[in-house]
């Protein structure tokens, strides 16, 4: 069903700039999520699926920022409790626009992107 969900959302991006899809329960026992550890908002290597390890993984609160982070990534946010992500323009946290609620994820383009924010619910 992931890799369903991966190609359909794949197919999306010829007409948006971000596609965002939810687990719908896809979470493994220990509640990783395509590597990604429970907990955490992870950022995939361009132009890879999740079926690779993540290449940046964030654990605390507030602004992380990125570098050479270019091309369509996955982001996804297997934060709990409600907790979102935010992707921003601006580094520190600034500029935010994009929002990744808990257990769900996106491929977004990075390269405008040079922060990611996880915020508390």
């Amino acid at each position: 069903m992931r890799k369903f969900l991966h190609a359909l959302a794949a197919l999306a991006l010829a007409t948006a700039a971000v596609t965002t899809m939810g687990t719908s329960g896809a979470q493994a026992a220990d509640g990783s999520w395509d590597g990604c550890p429970y907990g955490a908002v992870c950022i995939y290597a361009r132009d890879a699926n999740t079926s690779t390890p993540p290449t940046d993984i964030f654990w605390s609160y507030g602004a992380h920022n990125l570098s050479n982070q270019n091309g369509w990534h996955w982001v996804l946010n297997n934060q709990s409790g409600g907790a979102h992500a935010h992707l921003c323009t601006g580094y520190n946290g600034t500029g935010c626009g994009y929002d990744i609620a808990a257990q769900a994820g996106v491929y977004a383009d990075l390269t405008p992107i040079n922060s990611i924010t996880l915020d508390r619910p």
